[in-house]
């Protein structure tokens, strides 16, 4: 199945909100406060030139002992209408760093009280990279080529869905490692999920 990283989003803040799995495109509805915003045009022609830089994030919750209990999986409906499982993902803004733009994306698609627990360093699990030409890696978006810094994050409070996402769902981890749940999700992120819970020891 092919990814969608997903596009800009318009929020109350005038910023972008773009997933490798959302259907949303174009510029904000109200003033534009950040001086990295694209256009449709600008973003189709950048993608057409340059390697898009996103963040993508697997949603955790831990037990006492630091040890993975249950992962977070989104459910999104495509612009097809057909339902698709993905991570929680987005592009990194111009001038912002990877921490905010990492903590901005689990916020914007798990509400502000999922209250995430990023690293105190930063470094990714794995890079991921999207090609538009099915078999050169793992992992496929259709519109471009996109390289994702990917995490495990930890999540303490509520998660509530918003923007684009329906729902999340929370699995054991040998549930979200399954073929079945892999064949549900979208441009290979089954791949991703598998890669984040052996990073943390959470498949035996």
């Amino acid at each position: 199945m092919a990814v969608r990283t997903p596009d800009p989003d318009p929020g109350d803040d005038g910023g972008e909100r773009e997933s490798l799995s959302g259907p949303f495109s174009g510029a904000p509805s109200g003033p534009n406060t950040n001086p990295g915003w694209l256009s449709e045009v600008e973003l189709a022609e950048a993608r057409r030139r340059l390697p898009m830089l996103y963040v993508e994030a697997l949603p955790v919750r831990t037990d006492g002992m630091g040890m993975v209990t249950q992962v977070g999986i989104l459910l999104r409906a495509t612009p097809l209408g057909e339902m698709t499982r993905t991570l929680v993902s987005g592009r990194v803004r111009y001038g912002e760093t990877v921490r905010d733009a990492l903590f901005r994306h689990v916020e914007n698609d798990l509400g502000p009280m999922a209250f995430p627990l990023l690293p105190p360093q930063p470094a990714p699990f794995t890079v991921a990279e999207y090609f538009p030409l099915p078999g050169v890696s793992a992992f496929h978006d259709d519109r471009q080529h996109a390289v994702a810094l990917a995490y495990v994050v930890p999540v303490t409070g509520t998660c509530e869905p918003r923007q684009d996402a329906l729902e999340v769902t929370w699995l054991s981890p040998e549930e979200a490692a399954s073929d079945a749940l892999a064949a549900e999700m979208e441009g290979g992120r089954g791949t991703l999920v598998r890669q984040g819970l052996a990073s943390v020891g959470a498949l035996r």
